[in-house]
């Protein structure tokens, strides 16, 4: 079977949607809710769970040192969000919260952990959830990334242009490789008994799928796209803030442009 990446499956206890390249098992999407799942890189995908609040959450926020509170949005208070985000008033975006399910690899969850350690000493609407190799056996999925990028000229950090392409298939076949003789080992090491949590040993790490719900503030999520849309954001992880875009700007449509507007 064959994922998006036009490379085998290499877990032998998941099934593949294979038009679409998203992962049909028992770990990962039984009973989603696919109408509102947006796949991203070869095997990943994004979808928002739920959601709290709305941009009159944000204006009601802001008017309670007045004790007021509105019941409507009107027109002025789409200067009055614009202003509150241009100035910085931050705090007036903490109470709506939303949820997202991703499936991601683990090189993009780390990254993404940063924004759960960073808002947590600020906002305690922050949970972190992710599905755990001492307890799943199976379904195990691995990132081939169409295109490897050439190293920066100054070395440090980041990425260049993509390599020429004799390159790029050569190193894309390594690393199936390797993925494929590290799933082989661990599949042999649980049919051997070893304990699970020590055979996901074997499993070609940066490189394997895991699922996480991330809930966070409406602030703690436009943080997330100030900093993972910058072009200097691995490319990986800016394809998930892209594909959320649309999805937040859904629920708070003003205050959603007024950031990007202001802030990104």
């Amino acid at each position: 079977m064959y994922g998006g990446s036009g490379f085998p499956f290499m877990g032998g206890r998941g099934v593949y949607n294979t038009s679409s390249g998203i992962p049909y098992t028992d770990n990962y999407l039984r009973g989603v809710n696919m109408e509102n799942l947006v796949p991203v890189l070869d095997k990943g995908y994004v979808r928002l769970v739920d959601h709290m609040g709305s941009d009159l959450t944000v204006v009601n926020t802001a008017r309670t040192s007045f004790a007021k509170e509105k019941f409507i949005l009107e027109p002025d208070d789409e200067k009055l969000i614009n202003f509150l985000i241009k100035n910085k008033h931050d705090s007036c975006m903490r109470h709506n919260v939303f949820t997202f399910e991703v499936h991601a690899p683990l090189m993009v969850v780390r990254q993404w952990y940063k924004h759960a350690v960073a808002a947590s000493a600020w906002d305690d609407q922050n949970g972190w959830n992710e599905n755990s190799r001492r307890y799943i056996t199976g379904g195990e999925e691995f990132y081939i990334p169409e295109h490897f990028f050439a190293a920066p000229e100054n070395k440090k950090q980041g990425a260049a242009g993509e390599v020429d392409e004799d390159l790029n298939q050569m190193y894309r076949q390594r690393l199936r490789l390797a993925q494929e003789q590290g799933a082989r080992d661990y599949e042999e090491a649980l049919d051997a008994g070893i304990a699970p949590e020590q055979a996901r040993l074997f499993l070609h790490g940066y490189g394997l799928y895991v699922t996480f719900r991330w809930t966070a503030s409406m602030n703690s999520v436009m943080n997330f796209f100030a900093l993972r849309l910058d072009p200097h954001a691995q490319w990986e992880i800016r394809q998930y803030a892209n594909a959320m875009k649309p999805m937040v700007r859904e629920v708070v449509p003003f205050s959603f442009d007024a950031f990007m507007e202001h802030r990104v």
